[in-house]
């Protein structure tokens, strides 16, 4: 299958959602969002280019997103086990850490926003078997 791919890390009250490219080698917009307002955001890029499936987490709240998003795009479960502290690390990565946040072990940072997002783009690259860069993304650090 070719084309973009979709990762979504879900939530109950937020989901982080991550688009590749076409030839899945970056992000190229990357959303935390609330619930309702992911279907209609995965319609747009569906509309703009085909999304060719979705690597949805397999964490909270994934029972109802497999259920809401059956049979509108191929998808595939991905173990989400370990993924915030390695999401963690995946932020300070895309958004290299800033004035006294520099001075912190990485270990101790936290980043100032949600980042499932990350989350979502991280399930990407566990799913493509290789880091992606960001071309766009939401809200920044």
């Amino acid at each position: 299958m070719s084309g973009p791919l979709v990762g979504m890390d879900p939530g109950r009250s937020k989901c982080g959602l991550a688009l590749s490219n076409a030839d899945r080698t970056a992000v190229t917009e990357a959303l935390v969002l609330p619930c309702d307002a992911v279907i209609p955001s995965l319609e747009r890029w569906h509309r703009r280019e085909p999304i060719a499936g979705l690597v949805l987490g397999d964490g909270t709240g994934s029972r109802h997103w497999q259920r809401s998003l059956a049979g509108r795009w191929p998808m595939r479960l991905m173990e989400e086990a370990g993924s915030t502290l390695a999401a963690r690390r995946r932020y300070w990565q895309l958004f290299p850490a800033a004035g006294l946040q520099r001075l912190l072990p990485e270990g101790l940072r936290q980043p100032p926003r949600d980042w499932d997002d990350v989350v979502a783009q991280l399930l990407l690259e566990r799913e493509i078997g290789r880091p992606l860069i960001r071309i766009r993304s939401g809200p920044g650090p």
